[in-house]
Order: C-alpha cells, then sequence, then structure tokens
C-alpha cells in the first residue's frame, strides 16, 4: 500500500516543485518572507508524480470526508487535481473563482449545482488559508454544506490553524511541511543550520 504522504513529498523534491533558500529568502505575494517555495502547478505535468497526487486526495476524502456529494477545485490550481479526483470518486464538479465574472452570467461558482450539497474544496496547498477560505465563503452562500478542505501540500502555520477554527470547518493536507523537511533530509538536501532557519520561520512567518 503506497504511503501517499511520504511519497507526494519525496515527488515534490525530485521535480524540483519545492526550493529551500534560507539564505536568500523567497518573498510571497502576501509580503511573507520565506526561505521555502512551493510551485506545486509543476506537478500536473508529470504524470506519475500526478497521478500520486490524485490518488492520495481521493484515499484521503474517502477516509475523511465519505459523505461527499460534490468535489470543488479552488482556481486555478486546485482545477485539475478536483478533476482527476471527482473523476475517481464518480462525483459531481465544480470550480470556485477567487471572485465572480465581469461578464456573461457573472457566476463565481461553475459545474454541478451545489445548493444543499456536501461539498469538498481542493487547493494546491494552504498557507494562512486566506485563499480557500474565500472560495469556502463563497460556495457556502451559495447553499453548499462545505464539509471539508484538502490540498496537495500544507505549510503547517498556526495562523492557518486559527483561521480554519474560526471558519469552523476541518482541512485535511496529502503531505505536510513537517513531512517534506523530512524527506530532505533524508535525500540530504538540508544541513543542521538550514533545519534550525526553517523550523523557526514556520514558527512565526510575519516575524521573522
Amino acid at each position: 500500500m503506497t504511503n501517499y504522504a511520504e511519497q507526494v513529498a519525496d515527488d515534490l523534491l525530485a521535480i524540483g516543485a519545492v526550493k529551500f533558500a534560507p539564505d536568500e529568502p523567497f518573498t510571497w505575494a502576501s509580503g511573507i518572507k520565506s526561505p521555502i517555495y512551493t510551485d506545486n502547478r509543476m506537478t500536473i505535468g508529470v504524470p506519475k508524480v500526478r497521478q500520486n497526487i490524485f490518488r492520495g486526495l481521493a484515499d484521503l476524502i474517502q477516509n475523511a470526508y465519505g459523505d461527499v456529494d460534490i468535489i470543488g477545485g479552488v482556481a486555478t490550481a486546485g482545477i485539475p487535481h478536483a478533476a482527476w479526483v471527482a473523476d475517481i470518486l464518480d462525483k459531481p464538479m465544480i470550480y470556485v473563482r477567487s471572485k465572480p465574472k465581469d461578464h456573461g452570467a457573472g457566476r463565481q461558482i461553475e459545474g454541478a449545482t451545489v445548493a444543499g450539497q456536501k461539498v469538498v474544496l481542493i487547493d494546491d496547498l494552504i498557507s494562512t488559508g486566506g485563499s480557500v477560505l474565500g472560495a469556502v465563503e463563497a460556495t457556502r452562500q451559495a447553499g453548499a454544506e462545505v464539509i471539508g478542505v484538502v490540498s496537495i501540500f500544507s505549510y503547517e502555520l498556526p495562523e492557518g490553524v486559527i483561521n480554519f477554527k474560526r471558519a469552523n470547518l476541518t482541512f485535511k493536507s496529502l503531505t505536510t511541511y513537517s513531512q517534506l523537511m523530512a524527506a530532505a533530509i533524508k535525500r540530504g538536501e538540508l544541513n543542521e543550520s538550514q533545519i534550525t532557519t526553517l523550523k523557526q520561520w514556520q514558527l512565526n512567518p510575519k516575524q521573522w
């Protein structure tokens, strides 16, 4: 039986989707300085990697949210994974934009009708949870019961945990920051100083 958490962590490192730069931090769109950058969009270009991801996500959803009616993808990075998972689970699918279209029917949610349905949303990663929780709120306003969020990867940031708790929602990730670090250490990609830096950053990214 495949341990998808370990496999996907190793896959992300192997294809260069994760980059560590403790000495030359990246700047996220939010302005946060980070010693790690994760680009899960790269995974859709590697068949074996994406297969491990969507099979792992399908297993995760079946185990944690087995009564789901609809699989949703958060635009844009969550959409392809949601499509593959919905296909495996034989469920209807939606995707949720960050805001309603400014033309046509002006919809924010495309695909199946969600009113009265139990929905699980998929995003590529979770940091503070801001973008995916915006999608959660839009889906709830459309009349759905969002029963959970799943992602390929989670930074395990304290702020993200707090934000999901405020939203009265649980989230599950296929692999995590801790598991990714363990895989990188096993591969010899991090030294002791870099490991210390990465652990310190995770505790308080905004003050790092």
